[in-house]
């Protein structure tokens, strides 16, 4: 019986900016219903990789493949046709819009007919199902988004994304500036859409505790290379740092 195949997969990307590379070497796997926390510090080449693997940009050499087929991804565009979704740590959410027409912007239902207005009925319940049904929690789903709490705010970006019919979601400091509760919130909600959906998913962290505590697989980048992989649950924040200092002692002495 065939194995289910890898949902993303990158082998041997390799990223030049001139005569910098950015990325060399970089391979890396993902399953349906996985969560992958990606490690390293500013500079490592987490972001460039992200944005490879969302096609806003394109390797210089390497493969990707989506659902075990070798593709060159165009655009983003392209990327979200494939089931591929991203959420930045801006969230690029309309701040003055409410919930409900943040979950469809770009994707609004409209009546049928001559003239196409807005069913911002049909919107409404739809989103109320939507985050009724991965468990996020807001007074209501008329509520501007600019009223939410930095965690909420989140959620509705992350929820969107779902609500794209995404396979897969990349998620770029996804706990950035937050608090523990929210924090906490957060990390409970992408265990749902693992558990719930299938999703594979990746995350680019800089909290070694926090990603042991999520991931099934965690890697750990530096100067543009994995430089160590391992199930989460055998690995420790200990063991991390102590590989990061070994690097930074070598960086010094070479």
């Amino acid at each position: 019986m065939n194995a289910t195949p890898d949902a993303l997969r990158a082998e041997g990307i390799v990223k030049r900016f001139g005569p910098v590379t950015a990325l060399n070497g970089v391979s890396l796997h993902l399953r349906p219903g996985e969560i992958l926390g990606i490690l390293g510090d500013n500079g490592a080449g987490k972001s460039t990789l992200i944005k490879i693997l969302t096609g806003f940009q394109q390797q210089t050499e390497g493969r990707l493949y989506v659902d075990g087929a070798e593709t060159l991804l165009r655009s983003v565009d392209h990327a979200r046709a494939l089931g591929i979704e991203c959420v930045y740590q801006d969230l690029a959410l309309a701040n003055s819009l409410s919930v409900y027409h943040n979950l469809f912007l770009n994707r609004e239902i409209v009546h049928r007919g001559p003239v196409r207005l807005l069913n911002n009925r049909a919107m409404r319940r739809r989103a109320a199902e939507l985050l009724d049904a991965i468990g996020v929690h807001v007074t209501s789903v008329d509520v501007a988004v600019e009223r939410l709490s930095g965690g909420q705010r989140q959620a509705i970006a992350v929820a969107r994304a779902v609500n794209s019919n995404a396979r897969v979601l990349l998620l770029d400091e996804p706990l950035a500036a937050m608090g523990a509760r929210e924090a906490g919130l957060i990390l409970d909600l992408i265990r749902r859409l693992r558990d719930k959906s299938g999703l594979a998913i990746a995350m680019i962290m800089h909290n070694y505790a926090q990603t042991l505590d999520i991931a099934d697989r965690i890697m750990l980048m530096q100067r543009g290379t994995v430089t160590y992989e391992s199930d989460a649950a055998a690995t420790s924040v200990e063991e991390l740092m102590d590989i990061v200092r070994r690097e930074y002692r070598a960086m010094r002495t070479g």
